[in-house]
């Protein structure tokens, strides 16, 4: 079966905005890693324009360092599936907009064959935790208190609490740390 892995940036108060964090190699190397294990991207609507036209243009133009330019090539060549009640259409090649129910798309994507499922959204994420849908996670803690932004999980309806067991830590010259978690069995 595979696995759903959510990534995401946050800040030492909880905010998950990307213009808070500190953007450097290291952390696009990270994320290059976490999109090679995956063969499938799933966003929303607020992501899915947060992140293009901008990623699909430097994977173009080869605008950036040598590092971004592999991130974007690597995220702009992955299948993405955007779930949106209020888009009409996406633009971006490799993607797809589903106005379906989430939770039996997401059982249906895990039952198939292939490479982890990756989720880089909160509004899903946050939809998805709670119903237990996420595998791993993987938080990018940067060394900064944004004070005000998106917090992780603060639209989530959870009904219980759970664990989560840490797998792995990777400190960055830039004093943020990547976690590694995965459900608690």
């Amino acid at each position: 079966m595979r696995k759903v892995v959510f990534g995401i940036n946050i800040t030492l108060d909880g905010v998950c905005d990307h213009t808070n964090g500190i953007a450097d190699d290291e952390l696009h190397e990270y994320f290059t890693g976490l999109l090679r294990s995956s063969d499938i991207d799933i966003l929303g609507r607020n992501t899915y324009h947060l992140m293009y036209p901008y990623w699909h243009d430097v994977a173009v133009n080869q605008s950036e360092s040598k590092v971004v330019n592999e991130f974007a090539r690597t995220y702009d060549s992955i299948p993405k599936i955007v779930f949106s009640r209020t888009l009409t259409g996406v633009e971006w090649n490799n993607t797809t907009l589903l106005r379906s129910n989430l939770q039996e798309e997401i059982m249906k994507l895990k039952q198939q064959p292939g490479k982890n499922i990756c989720i880089g959204s909160l509004s899903i994420a946050a939809f998805l935790a709670p119903l237990g849908l996420i595998d791993e996670y993987h938080f990018v803690v940067h060394p900064v208190i944004a004070g005000k932004g998106p917090r992780l999980f603060e639209n989530a309806d959870f009904k219980e609490r759970f664990q989560l067991a840490l797998v792995k830590s990777t400190p960055f010259h830039s004093g943020a740390i990547a976690l590694q978690y995965k459900k608690f069995s």
